[in-house]
């Protein structure tokens, strides 16, 4: 208990999340008009602050441009579908925010619509600071904040920032027109379309069916994905969102997956705070991952509380993922384990890479391949530790048939340490193309070569580094572009034997 409390409290100061920090107004160009929204006000209005609107209907109806804002006031809600008209402009952003000092957020209520905010076929729009809820009889698609572009062409500079999305009771498909808190969805069939400068961050989302973060778009096919996606749902040309960021976000009580990222390349996820997700669904979820995407850099997240094991894990790197970097997260107590790679139905997923990150306590297997073509996998310098009363596989590998189905996994310098259940931490189906090397496993049975690897107890620390003394201080092999840190900060050299495992830094008293 000491060891989870010390850890815990080191993951908090790592990740330090200010998601519940109180949040300066932020200012505005003054080349746009403002409008305000009181649903709380009993005679019309014409939306100037001295009589505002008093309905959403009428803040729809109106056009936006550049600089404008669109403003709710605090401690009151408005019911039904906010869908403004209109977009911003570089340097003039169309800002919908609240405004006002009474106690308590601006609340936009769907009250069961199949969306509570829509932002449809625009650009260079920020929504920011406002309580968005959605809750009715479950089982309907319904969103909290759905994007939407259809045959829009490029969709500059959105920001979603600092918002409240909870309740949000919706059915359980993965679709274009599912259920999120924020869904992204790029529809259409004849002009490929994308977001470019996508900033989702220091959001706090909670008690949401299906999804918690989701994306999807119909311009995603490419040889890649094969048929793991449905080529005639589907059709258009591989055309990924760019510089997108989903950040600083927390999400609790999410019945399906936690942030799910789709057709984009070179996205980041960082400093996300996941607890609770496949928690209601009957289909497969997991708590970060990606699929058809290129590039994308997952780090700094914690996330815990998988619910079952269909799959449950905390990271996914699924079809047509390529270029995907898992790096300084940390992973406790979830059902499905740490990771899985899962490409299938023609699928290839490649060049993924996961390092310097931290697993506790996760259940089921550690690392779970699917059966399609996984090529170029580099796991190294993770640290793993199980102290549970529940065996797990170390690795299961589905491959099937290794002549038709190529599995190409190093796992180089990880530290595993079992000191829960006798013989946890076991192999399942491990084919040819699995290697091992450097690797330090404690309390369990390794049954593959494993080349510089040790058995010898880690002398691990209750926060994970090592102590004075450690046979994995600079047992590991040298990597060559390595990230450059550990996951506690320390440096990491290129050229130098590293410790095995997570840390980097000095034996410690």
């Amino acid at each position: 208990m000491t060891q989870r409390r010390t850890f815990a409290a080191l993951t908090a100061a790592a990740l330090a999340l200010p998601f519940l920090t109180a949040v300066p107004a932020t200012a505005a160009p003054r080349t746009g008009d403002r409008h305000y929204v009181d649903c709380s006000a009993a005679a019309p209005g014409d939306g100037s602050a001295r009589r505002p609107w008093t309905t959403l209907a009428e803040a729809n109806a109106h056009p936006y441009g550049p600089g404008d804002r669109l403003l709710f006031k605090r401690g009151t809600t408005c019911t039904g579908t906010l869908q403004p008209r209109g977009a911003g402009a570089p340097g003039a952003v169309f800002t919908i925010a609240d405004y006002g000092g009474a106690p308590g957020r601006a609340v936009i209520d769907g009250n069961g619509a199949h969306d509570a905010v829509l932002l449809a076929d625009t650009q260079y729009v920020r929504l920011t600071r406002l309580e968005i809820t959605n809750a009715a009889a479950p089982g309907t698609e319904r969103n909290g904040v759905r994007l939407r572009l259809a045959d829009y062409g490029a969709a500059k500079g959105i920001t979603l920032d600092h918002l409240s999305i909870h309740d949000v009771r919706g059915g359980d498909s993965k679709t274009l027109t599912g259920s999120s808190a924020i869904h992204v969805a790029v529809e259409g069939t004849t002009v490929p379309s994308w977001y470019d400068g996508l900033d989702i961050g220091h959001n706090e989302i909670r008690d949401v069916d299906r999804e918690g973060v989701y994306f999807k778009s119909r311009f995603s096919k490419r040889d890649l994905v094969g048929n793991q996606q449905d080529p005639v749902a589907f059709p258009g040309p591989w055309t990924p969102s760019l510089g997108v960021r989903v950040h600083h976000n927390s999400l609790t009580s999410i019945a399906g997956d936690g942030i799910k990222i789709d057709t984009t390349s070179g996205a980041r996820v960082d400093h996300n705070r996941v607890d609770g997700f496949q928690l209601r669904s009957k289909a497969a979820n997991a708590g970060i991952w990606t699929f058809n995407t290129d590039d994308t850099t997952v780090e700094y997240n914690e996330v815990s509380g998988g619910g079952n094991t269909k799959d449950g894990m905390s990271f996914d790197a699924d079809g047509a993922s390529k270029g995907t970097v898992f790096q300084y997260n940390h992973s406790h107590d979830n059902a499905g384990g740490f990771l899985l790679i899962c490409p299938y139905s023609g699928a290839r997923t490649l060049d993924t890479v996961v390092r310097y990150n931290v697993s506790v306590d996760d259940g089921a297997r550690l690392i779970q391949n699917c059966w399609g073509p996984i090529l170029n996998t580099r796991i190294y310098n993770n640290t793993f530790v199980n102290r549970t009363a529940v065996p797990a596989h170390l690795v299961q590998d589905d491959a099937g048939s290794p002549a038709t189905t190529r599995h190409e996994l190093a796992l180089t310098n990880n530290l595993f340490v079992n000191e829960g259940a006798p013989g946890g931490y076991a192999f399942k189906n491990p084919t040819p193309g699995l290697s091992f090397a450097n690797n330090l496993f404690h309390g369990i049975t390794m049954a593959r070569p494993n080349p510089g690897g040790l058995t010898a107890d880690p002398l691990l620390r209750p926060d994970l580094r090592l102590a004075a003394g450690s046979p994995a201080l600079t047992a590991g092999a040298p990597i060559e572009d390595n990230g450059g840190r550990d996951w506690f900060g320390n440096d990491v050299s290129a050229t130098s034997p590293p410790n095995i495992g997570a840390y980097e830094g000095p034996g410690l008293d």
